[in-house]
């Protein structure tokens, strides 16, 4: 299936005109004509399957057949809170396979010892949009705006907040705290770590300390070592 992504389609959309990039992709590169079918997603849980009426390079147009719902395949919500990494390369692939595993949120966050400052979030979209559709997921994970790191704490729009930190004290396995059928918020620091500040205002709000293991990851890595295991233990249940 070769998915594609249109934020405005809705259930009662009768049409779609794509743009002249995505026209383009279609008809030159697909070689899709009239008659021929496409598979698109809202990126909110919906399929809508549509006919090519209309096959230029700079104007694609398809009728709207039918729809479906396609539920999540985790029935947990992943929100993961972590600090841009130096180099946007090693970000953008955190946002990539994070989007391929599974996740339904992310929230850049700005920490005491953060290297970058700024982010260009319309990139990060587009790296997010492509990882769902190369991934057939039909669910786009939201893209928050950066906060600082005080500032997001004080949302507390999580069941459970965790956080993975370096410093020698007492934390979680990951797999005590079973099951994820909730909201889960997992906090990953910079390159820098967390500053020992940020460890106890987090641990204060109620945010328990998890650990990944005896190695130290890099940002991007523990990113994903946090999806894939609340993921795999989630089919363990």
């Amino acid at each position: 299936m070769q998915l594609f992504y249109n934020q405005d389609i809705n259930v009662s959309s009768e049409q779609i005109i794509f743009s002249k990039e995505e026209s383009r992709h279609i008809v030159r590169v697909l070689r899709k004509d009239i008659g021929d079918h496409l598979s698109i997603t809202d990126g909110k849980g919906k399929l809508f399957t549509a006919e090519v009426t209309l096959a230029l390079d700079k104007k694609c147009v398809a009728t709207i057949k039918n729809w479906e719902e396609k539920p999540k395949t985790w029935n947990y919500y992943l929100h993961i809170a972590i600090a841009p990494t130096k180099l946007n390369d090693r970000f953008e692939w955190f946002l990539e396979k994070a989007t391929e595993i599974g996740i339904d949120e992310i929230s850049p966050i700005f920490c005491d010892h953060s290297e970058r400052r700024h982010i260009k979030a319309e990139r990060m979209e587009k790296v997010i949009v492509s990882a769902m559709k190369q991934s057939l997921k039909f669910n786009k994970p939201i893209f928050n705006e950066p906060l600082k790191f005080k500032d997001f704490l004080e949302k507390n729009e999580w069941d459970l907040g965790l956080i993975a930190h370096c410093e020698d004290s007492n934390k979680n396995d990951l797999g005590t705290l079973l099951p994820f059928d909730q909201k889960i918020m997992i906090l990953i620091g910079p390159e820098g770590d967390f500053s020992i500040d940020e460890i106890k205002k987090a641990i204060a709000t109620g945010i328990k300390p998890i650990t990944f293991g005896e190695s130290r990851l890099r940002t991007e890595t523990a990113g994903i070592v946090a999806c894939n295991s609340v993921s795999l233990l989630n089919q363990i249940m």
